[in-house]
């Protein structure tokens, strides 16, 4: 299906500002299209394959009839590409219709990711034509025994004619049995040791018969219908050709190779909670109780309006990172695990509120909306484990902790790289030599944040932004001082790290989220739906870190969800009830009694606060 690669930006879109490309509203039409037949999409039938744990085979296939395989394939290799934002907005696009059918079709880019950052050029030219043409990576990682200690590793890859024999068991492993390839991480030296494992590239179809055996599904709580198995070698000899980068520099090229995996995992946690809210918004405005509707009552707006204000945060992390990987490659050990540490957790809480609001019918498998929420809530609970748990990567974090406190003291941000880490800047080409396992320089984001303060500040005197979201983010701006003293106070116990330790990680990944809004809100404010999602994102940032609401505060989840409701009742509904992301019209009002107000009384400062420096013109559409 022939379709443009420039992007175009659209206006705001039911429950944020999406970045939308030219594919991802051609994927979005795709999926909605009336089908001769069996419809993939439809939420019925993806809720029964479900309930009977079948692989969602004919949805995959019309994903690959798509040709969303080409934007697994980097630009360097004919594919498609070439803004990792795009990819992200397109797997979320597929997340929104249903979990396990992006878990699926998605584990191609995983598998692949090592051969992009660190394999040779004709190694990765044939993985790219073969995955262009529909065939499936897997990432052959994790053990029975050792989960993600990768060093403990059994799975051993010796030398011999004719290549490498790869002997051992990997197991848990998304479409081992389906998959084509396996990415395999194989301890290559007896000692093992961070230089003692490498990577192969294992064609399945080129192994001798009886030297591989797939292992059973594996029955999961959620996603039930993925390919969740595993793969035994039993002298199974690969070429030379297989090894992926240098030998014994597999684990290397492991941790490298998540900062980009990590980050897309995340689009898997907006296109949950995007669906999520729409089913929890469908069911307050048609559900009535004692002469009105759910949607009018208080406390139901205050839930709806703080999952809402919970998308607008984790977007904005996610967006700002998959921007990183092209702007701020070095500093990407630093934002991948702090966007996977939070942005799942996050979304995770969104929906539990959620599930409250619904009752019974949050839990219900068919009786309403086919089970989806149910499906849905079951499904991503999942996402926080994948390529690393929030524990892992708020270990990474820690790591990290000198370089981000000398970094916040000295000031080493990229201001150029990080003015050009929003939507509508040109796309820098993607390259894997600049990632690098440790951040030296810190983060720039979080690092520009009293910056960015000041110029919010300067828009609340100018009456742009109301005075509320500016003292916030003068409170952020003080707690992320003190925090960075706290950071370079933490003494380092790599095997015995303490529960304070991940405490401060934890606030740390906060700080940079309210950094997050605020950088993408200077890049391209002025709409209504810019500063609610500022004011309420704020807040629910503040409110994580352990600062009181306050009306003021809270009234900002109101007012998103007023928002929030008033765009559903303008949508047109799909009839399998799948949320549409069509965007609406421009010139948007605030609906009557939701407008923030721009007066009141300013925050007490010294001197006059920076003007904001003259920004050009900047395409509408903030992710």
């Amino acid at each position: 299906m022939p379709h443009d690669d420039s992007a175009s930006y659209g206006v705001a879109t039911a429950y944020g500002l999406a970045t939308t490309y030219d594919s991802v509203i051609a994927l979005d039409a795709f999926l909605d299209r009336p089908w001769a037949g069996e419809t993939p999409f439809a939420r019925a039938a993806l809720s029964a394959l479900d309930r009977r744990e079948e692989f969602p085979a004919t949805a995959c296939a019309a994903l690959d009839s798509f040709g969303l395989c080409s934007f697994y394939v980097d630009v360097r290799h004919s594919g498609r590409m070439r803004d990792m934002a795009e990819l992200v907005q397109l797997q979320r696009t597929v997340a929104r219709r249903d979990l396990t059918v992006a878990v699926a079709h998605g584990k191609t880019f995983l598998g692949a990711a090592p051969v992009w950052v660190a394999g040779a050029q004709e190694q990765a030219a044939r993985l790219a034509r073969a995955v262009r043409s529909g065939a499936v990576v897997s990432w052959a990682l994790t053990e029975r025994d050792h989960g993600s200690d990768l060093l403990a590793g059994e799975v051993t890859a010796r030398p011999c004619e004719g290549g490498w024999r790869i002997d051992g068991e990997k197991w848990l492993i998304n479409n081992a049995t389906r998959g084509r390839y396996l990415c395999v991480l194989a301890r290559t030296a007896d000692a093992g040791g961070p230089r003692g494992f490498s990577l192969f590239l294992v064609d399945k179809t080129r192994l001798a018969p009886g030297s591989y055996r797939t292992l059973p599904k594996v029955r999961t709580h959620g996603i039930r219908g993925a390919d969740i198995s595993g793969i035994a070698f039993d002298g199974a000899v690969v070429p030379g050709a297989a090894l992926v980068g240098e030998p014994g520099a597999g684990v290397e090229t492991v941790l490298t190779s998540l900062q980009l995996t990590r980050t897309l995992c995340t689009s898997l946690s907006l296109g949950a909670l995007d669906h999520g809210l729409d089913i929890a918004v469908r069911y307050a405005r048609g559900r009535v109780l004692y002469g009105r509707t759910l949607a009018e009552l208080p406390r139901v707006r205050r839930i709806l309006g703080r999952a809402a204000a919970g998308l607008a945060v984790a977007e904005s992390v996610v967006d700002v990172a998959a921007r990183s990987i092209h702007t701020l490659p070095s500093e990407l050990s630093v934002v991948s695990a702090v966007t996977k540490a939070l942005v799942p957790g996050l979304v995770q809480d969104s929906l539990d509120s959620l599930a409250e609001l619904l009752g019974v019918r949050g839990f219900l498998s068919e009786s309403y909306a086919d089970g989806a929420f149910a499906k849905l809530e079951r499904d991503h609970r999942i996402v926080a484990v994948f390529d690393g748990s929030t524990a892992v990567n708020r270990n990474l974090l820690v790591d990290h902790f000198p370089a981000l406190s000398r970094a916040w003291r000295k000031g080493t941000a990229d201001r150029d790289a990080v003015a050009r880490t929003v939507p509508g800047a040109p796309v820098l080409p993607f390259d894997p030599a600049r990632l690098r396992m440790l951040s030296t320089r810190g983060c720039s984001l979080v690092q520009l944040l009293p910056e960015a303060a000041g110029r919010l500040r300067h828009a609340a005197g100018e009456g742009l932004v109301p005075w509320e979201a500016s003292r916030a983010a003068d409170e952020l701006v003080a707690f992320a001082d003190a925090l960075h003293t706290r950071l370079g106070e933490q003494k380092r116990a790599p095997r015995n790290v303490p529960q304070a330790a991940f405490d401060l990680a934890e606030q740390y990944e906060l700080c940079f989220a309210g950094a997050a809004l605020i950088h993408l809100y200077l890049a391209g404010a002025g709409t209504p739906q810019d500063v609610l999602r500022l004011s309420a994102g704020l807040a629910l940032v503040l409110n994580r870190l352990g600062h009181s609401l306050g009306e003021d505060r809270a009234d900002a989840f109101d007012r998103l969800a007023e928002r929030l409701l008033c765009e559903r009742q303008q949508q047109p509904l799909q009839a399998d009830g799948a949320p549409r992301s069509a965007a609406l019209q421009s010139g948007a009002t605030w609906p009557e009694g939701t407008r923030p107000e721009s007066t009141g009384t300013p925050p007490a400062a010294g001197g006059t606060p920076p003007a904001p420096p003259r920004r050009g013109p900047v395409r509408r559409g903030v992710s």
